[in-house]
C-alpha cells in the first residue's frame, strides 16, 4: 500500500484545478489530507471530492506547512510568490505554469518521455506546456525509432486552453451569434464563435508567439536535444476542450508508415486512430475526456526524395494529458 500524503491543490476553482481533484479521485492517489487553496474569492466554495466536499482556503504564506505534495495551477505569477514558500515548507512543487521551465536546475517532465527526471528535482518539477506533452507523447515513440532531426508543427487549440472564463465565452458567444448578436470579445482578442486565430499568447521579437517558441524551447528541453529544429503555428479553435496538432517530422533515419504504427501501438499514453477508409483518425470531439493521446493520419512525407519524413495528426485533452494528468503522473512519481 503506498504511503499516503498530504496534497495541496492551488488553483483549486480553476478548470484545471478542477481536473487535478478529479484526476486524483480518479487515480485513486494516496491522499492522506487534502488542502484546496484559491484566492480570496474563492475561499469558502465547497468542491466534490470522493463523494464529500471539501472547503476551498485563501491561499496564504502559512498554506503548506505539514504538506508533501503541491499541485499549482494558478498562474505564473502566483507560482513565483507561493512555489518557494511551499518548498521551504518541506513540499515538493509540480508547478503547471511557465514560471520555472526553463530554469536549468527544474526538471521539466513528461511522465511517458523522461520519468527519471522527475526524482532529479530540488523541490520543484515543472508541467510543461499543453501542446508540448500532448506533441511529445506522440513523437517520442518515432523519435526512439528514427532519431528525430525537425518538426513542423501547426496547433488547433481548444478554448479550454485559456481557462474556465475562455470557455465560458466561447458557449456564450456560440448562443449569442446564433441568435442573431455581435458578441465583443472578453477572454480572446478576437471573437472565437465560428472563428479562428493564429495568436496564443503575445508575439515575441521574431514574429513567432510565447506559446510557439515554449513548444521550441520545451521541447529541446524534455528530448534532451538542445539543436532540436521545431517551427510551429499556434491557432486557437472554438472547440470547448482538446487540442489537436498537424505535425511534419523529420527523421535521422528512415521511418516508414507501418513501422511508425507499431511503435505507437506499444507506446504509453497513446490510442491508434489510423484508418482513413472508415473515416477513423484523431478528432478533438474523440479526444475530449479521455488520459490517452490519438494518433493518426500516419503517412509518409511525399514532399521528400527519402523515407525520413512522416506527416501525422493528434488530439489530446488539454485540460487532462495537457495539463492536470500530466501534473498527478509525475506526483505519483516523486511520492
Amino acid at each position: 500500500m503506498p504511503e499516503k500524503k498530504n496534497i495541496a491543490v492551488v488553483g483549486a476553482t480553476g478548470a484545471v484545478g478542477l481536473e487535478m481533484l478529479a484526476t486524483l479521485e480518479k487515480r485513486d492517489f494516496p491522499v492522506a489530507d487534502l488542502r484546496l487553496l484559491a484566492s480570496s474569492r474563492s475561499a469558502g466554495k465547497k468542491l466534490p471530492f470522493k463523494g464529500g466536499e471539501m472547503v476551498v482556503s485563501e491561499l496564504t504564506d502559512d498554506s503548506f506547512k505539514g504538506i508533501d505534495i503541491a499541485l499549482f495551477s494558478a498562474g505564473a505569477g502566483r507560482s513565483k510568490e507561493f512555489a518557494p514558500k511551499a518548498v521551504e515548507a518541506g513540499a515538493v512543487v509540480i508547478d503547471n505554469s511557465s514560471a520555472f521551465r526553463m530554469d536549468d536546475d527544474v526538471p521539466l517532465v513528461v511522465p511517458e518521455v523522461n520519468p527519471d527526471d522527475a526524482r532529479k528535482h530540488k523541490g520543484i518539477v515543472a508541467n510543461p506546456n499543453c501542446s508540448t506533452i500532448i506533441m511529445l507523447v506522440a513523437v517520442n515513440p518515432l523519435h526512439r525509432l528514427g532519431g528525430l532531426k525537425r518538426v513542423v508543427a501547426a496547433t488547433y487549440q481548444a478554448a479550454s486552453g485559456a481557462g474556465a472564463a475562455a470557455m465560458r465565452e466561447l458557449e456564450n458567444q456560440t448562443k449569442e451569434v446564433l441568435a442573431g448578436g455581435a458578441p465583443i470579445p472578453d477572454a480572446f482578442p478576437h471573437r472565437i464563435a465560428f472563428n479562428l486565430f493564429p495568436h496564443i499568447d503575445v508575439f515575441q521579437n521574431n514574429g513567432y508567439t510565447k506559446e510557439e517558441m515554449k513548444m521550441v524551447l520545451e521541447s529541446r528541453k524534455i528530448l534532451g536535444l538542445p539543436n532540436l529544429k521545431v517551427s510551429c503555428t499556434c491557432v486557437r479553435v472554438p472547440i470547448p476542450r482538446a487540442h489537436s496538432e498537424a505535425l511534419n517530422l523529420e527523421f535521422e533515419r528512415g521511418v516508414s508508415p507501418d513501422e511508425a504504427r507499431e511503435a505507437l501501438l506499444s507506446a504509453p499514453g497513446i490510442a491508434l486512430c489510423d484508418d482513413p477508409e472508415l473515416a477513423i483518425y484523431p478528432m478533438p470531439l474523440d479526444a475530449s475526456g479521455k488520459d490517452e493521446v490519438l494518433v493518426g493520419r500516419i503517412r509518409r512525407d511525399i514532399s521528400r526524395d527519402d523515407d525520413c519524413g512522416l506527416d501525422i495528426f493528434i488530439s489530446g485533452d488539454q485540460l487532462l494529458k495537457g495539463a492536470a494528468l500530466n501534473a498527478v503522473q509525475i506526483a505519483e512519481i516523486v511520492a
